[in-house]
């Protein structure tokens, strides 16, 4: 009798941020185009896995909660809340990303047990992130701390999530890649490796930037490096820029043809790939977004080889190894086992990575887009 096949295989991870829902503003769009993200499900040979949607910021006054620069319930974003519950629908994780490079959210949510964060202060700040989370009923929230927040307090509010949206909530952390190697090369104030010791049953994964001279993916030394520091691999998706137009330390495609299949070989349970950001991505850039998605399926779902083309602008194409038609995305979402958390497994030298200028991420009023 032939054995009974593993119904809990590791599939790695493939997400992308949507922070830029709109294109410029012009006569006929005075509020900009919506950019879609139906393709992610419409087009063939993509896997889609989860999809972060940027950002949400907490501000001065607590009940001033926006997503980029606009509340949540605005109307330009009717569409948006319309398509991401057609792709929960089809399988695919819906998180919300909270903070980023625009400072305030994370110190507004800050604690101390000692007293000297009050309570109060929390709670007031709190409340209206989680009414946004029932109401759009988010997957998870992806918290990108760029700014100083105590251990103590990331603690706080992790476990508070847990408490009030269940276990199967998805928590994930967005943490510069040098962060997990030295405590000194970080923007979040707090230890990592010490919040994984101490919280990693409750964390998913972490979206390492390995970008804007915070890690380099050109090759594969940086992400062995932070597994030889013990993180599991599973935990540690490699996070990259999706085109030279939104930040520093842009991989060609041809680099990452070479590094990615590499990684996916060598560790069974590699934690996947994430892409900042969606509304440009390459190979096909604005037009169609949707070819980073299909692209990255093939890199890690067995086709080797990916071309650059330059044809007017960027386009691609990938050429399959040994591998039969991709489906698109639905199944993918299905096929994950991990700890949304990893059920299986819960907790969790070399040249010093420099500390860069810091930077702005491309969003929402930054250049007049959104």
């Amino acid at each position: 009798m032939p054995p009974i096949p593993n119904q809990h295989v590791h599939t790695p991870r493939i997400i992308t941020y949507y922070q830029t829902h709109h294109t410029p503003s012009s006569p006929e769009y005075r509020e900009g185009k919506h950019i879609s993200i139906l393709p992610l499900l419409q087009q063939p040979g993509i896997s889609l896995t989860h999809l972060i949607l940027a950002a949400i910021h907490i501000n001065e006054s607590p009940s001033a909660l926006t997503l980029n620069d606009h509340p949540p319930s605005h109307p330009r974003f009717t569409t948006l809340w319309a398509e991401l519950r057609v792709l929960q629908a089809s399988g695919i994780k819906v998180l919300g990303m909270l903070g980023g490079a625009a400072k305030g959210s994370f110190s507004r949510l800050d604690y101390s047990p000692d007293g000297t964060i009050s309570t109060e202060k929390f709670e007031a700040y709190y409340a209206p992130l989680a009414d946004l989370i029932k109401q759009r009923g988010l997957d998870g929230l992806d918290l990108d701390v760029e700014e100083p927040m105590s251990l103590a307090g990331i603690i706080h509010l992790i476990d508070r999530l847990k408490a009030d949206f269940g276990e199967g909530f998805i928590i994930t952390l967005a943490p510069v890649a040098s962060a997990l190697l030295d405590v000194k090369h970080n923007l979040s104030g707090f230890d990592y490796q010490a919040l994984e010791v101490l919280r990693g049953d409750k964390i998913a994964w972490y979206n390492a930037q390995f970008y804007c001279g915070w890690g380099d993916c050109s090759n594969p030394i940086m992400y062995e490096m932070i597994l030889l520091k013990g993180w599991k691999p599973e935990k540690v998706v490699v996070g990259l820029v999706t085109n030279p137009e939104n930040g520093g330390g842009y991989v060609p495609w041809e680099g990452m043809g070479n590094v990615l299949p590499l990684l996916v070989g060598r560790h069974a349970k590699f934690g996947g790939v994430m892409g900042w950001e969606y509304f440009n991505s390459l190979p096909g850039g604005r037009e169609r977004p949707w070819e980073w998605a299909r692209c990255m399926t093939g890199l890690l779902r067995g086709q080797k080889v990916v071309k650059e083309e330059e044809e007017g602008g960027q386009n691609g194409s990938v050429e399959k190894e040994g591998m039969g038609e991709t489906g698109n995305g639905n199944s993918a979402a299905s096929d994950m086992v991990e700890a949304d958390g990893d059920a299986d497994d819960a907790g969790g030298g070399g040249k010093e990575a420099p500390v860069p200028d810091s930077f702005e991420y491309y969003s929402d009023g930054a250049t007049g887009e959104d």
